[in-house]
């Protein structure tokens, strides 16, 4: 059978492009005709098989296809050997992505650097850069004078040299803070007085001074180098992508969070449809689970399909339903028909669970047709 052959029989196949194109190559370099025509029938049959019968209830299959593997989901947490680093994964992970948490309980980022920065030393350096430093961070005493109404705080020298803060950068920095209230002696020495001679103030400096921010980026107390392939990645405790990704040297195009609503404010919807997706895939197979990768976009979409992020709950895609019986089915049953009847809503029955609850054929599976017809294949 000749290659040209082989393409014309592809091309009557009803294939995605890719895997038209992935055929083609393949019958290409079939010398046998009977086994390129047995393959290329096979491919169309496979495929046929593999789409969703019309009617199908995909939703709670879906619901079904992830929420059986989380009963067997431990709570735990993985650790970063050697660092003081953990990440929660298994079920208290996957509760956080189907609500859509605000702020994940371990935030972090995945930091990739680029190729003129991706050397263990640069990649130690830009650690270093990157990791928030506050004075309590480096600070080896504090002290309280009541007489001059000030605070006193002694840096590590080591520890601002490695943190590349020179004596007239920490001035400069606390001088935009303080004013001229600060001065700093001996390169490592912070001397700062109250606003006014009254010494209840003195306490209240004393806290603002232990949290001043001095360099790093704000959010991200610890930051972790790792080798991922042929690339040195850096791994944050806590985030901040907006910050982290202006910063020269930063891979902005690899570099991401695990913090779905951040990444939806930064990137767009896009990026936290396919952060979701990416988020549960890691979670499940970390916990020795597979899952068809479509159940999980379906239910990735369906959070996103507004533009923004939505929780699988009251707070989001249950709760906003436009069916009175939908939304009082799930949770807070009187609220929803009290409201319902205050604001005189009719409910135009066209889901499935408002259907069942009145007693209606559903609109789904062997509700759809009037007449179904069963295909039988030529042979």
């Amino acid at each position: 059978m000749s290659e040209k052959s082989n393409t014309s029989e592809v091309n009557e196949l009803e294939l995605p492009p890719k895997l038209k194109k992935e055929a083609e190559a393949f019958a290409g370099n079939v010398k046998n005709k009977k086994q390129s025509e047995d393959f290329l029938s096979l491919v169309n049959s496979t495929y046929n098989k593999a789409k969703v019968e019309p009617g199908e209830g995909v939703g709670v299959i879906a619901a079904q296809s992830l929420g059986e593997p989380g009963t067997q989901m431990m709570m735990r947490t993985k650790h970063y050997a050697g660092t003081a680093m953990d990440v929660t994964r298994g079920l208290p992970r996957l509760i956080e992505i189907f609500d859509a948490r605000r702020t994940p309980k371990t935030p972090m980022m995945e930091i990739y650097l680029d190729k003129s920065n991706n050397t263990i030393e640069k990649a130690e350096s830009m650690a270093h850069r990157l990791k928030e430093t506050r004075i309590k961070n480096i600070m080896t005493e504090m002290s309280t004078d009541f007489a001059k109404y000030s605070v006193t705080a002694t840096l590590d020298k080591e520890e601002l040299k490695k943190r590349n803060i020179t004596p007239k950068k920490l001035e400069n920095q606390l001088v935009e803070i303080y004013g001229n209230r600060v001065s700093v002696e001996g390169g490592n020495k912070v001397v700062v007085k109250t606003e006014k001679k009254i010494a209840s103030l003195l306490q209240k400096l004393k806290e603002d001074l232990r949290e001043t921010h001095l360099s790093g980026i704000g959010g991200i107390s610890y930051v972790v180098v790792q080798k991922k392939d042929r690339d040195f990645v850096l791994y944050t405790s806590g985030t901040n992508l907006k910050d982290t990704l202006i910063v020269p040297g930063v891979d902005a195009s690899r570099t991401k969070s695990n913090d779905i609503l951040e990444t939806e404010k930064v990137f767009g919807i896009e990026a936290a449809r396919n952060m979701l997706v990416e988020e549960t895939i890691l979670t499940l197979d970390d916990a020795g689970l597979s899952v068809d990768n479509r159940h999980i976009t379906l239910v990735s979409d369906t959070m996103c399909a507004d533009g923004r992020v939505k929780a699988v709950g009251r707070h989001g895609i249950s709760g906003d339903k436009a069916s009175v019986l939908a939304r009082a089915s799930f949770e807070e049953t009187v609220k929803h028909l009290l409201k319902a009847a205050a604001y005189n809503e009719d409910d135009p029955l066209n889901g499935v669970v408002e259907n069942i609850i009145v007693g209606q054929v559903i609109n789904l599976g062997t509700g759809v047709p009037e007449l179904i017809m069963k295909k039988v294949d030529k042979k």
